[in-house]
């Protein structure tokens, strides 16, 4: 695999791949905006499956849900082109989870999206926020490679 782009993602330690799809235009030729925010979606399902978040919901009715998500688009992307999305939670709060995602277009080897998503760890039955539990946390230092201060 072509490592362009793999510099301005390696401060991510879950970045996905996906080609740009002619159907992710829009009326002006460029991918829509929608599109980044499918992108980010899908880093951030791969990275709670990668600390096996996935395997928690069995009997557990904790998880996270999205609270809010933004984007900063830098440049237009168009098709053809491969992008790489990066994922990394940047704060572990009392009952919240920051994650910063980052947009690099193999074509332009150049980021065109920033976003940020905040996460609230959430109790579904009682529908109320719930601390961020021990193994989460602990999951998610040892995949960024780093402590959280609590």
């Amino acid at each position: 695999m072509d490592n362009a782009g793999s510099d301005l993602l390696a401060e991510f330690p879950l970045v996905l791949t996906s080609a740009v799809a002619w159907g992710d235009q829009d009326a002006m030729q460029h991918v829509n905006n929608v599109v980044y925010f499918r992108w980010c979606e899908s880093a951030r399902i791969a990275y709670f499956g990668r600390i096996g978040l996935s395997d928690r919901r069995g009997g557990e009715h904790v998880g996270p849900i999205l609270a809010s998500i933004k984007c900063d688009f830098r440049r237009q992307l168009n098709f053809p082109d491969t992008i790489r999305v990066g994922a990394r939670i940047s704060r572990i709060g009392r009952s919240s989870l920051t994650m910063l995602h980052a947009v690099a277009s193999l074509a332009q080897n150049a980021l065109v999206a920033e976003a940020e998503s905040t996460m609230v760890v959430f109790d579904y039955h009682s529908g109320k926020p719930h601390p961020v539990p021990d193994d989460m946390r602990k999951a998610i230092e040892t995949l960024e490679r780093r402590t959280f201060e609590a």
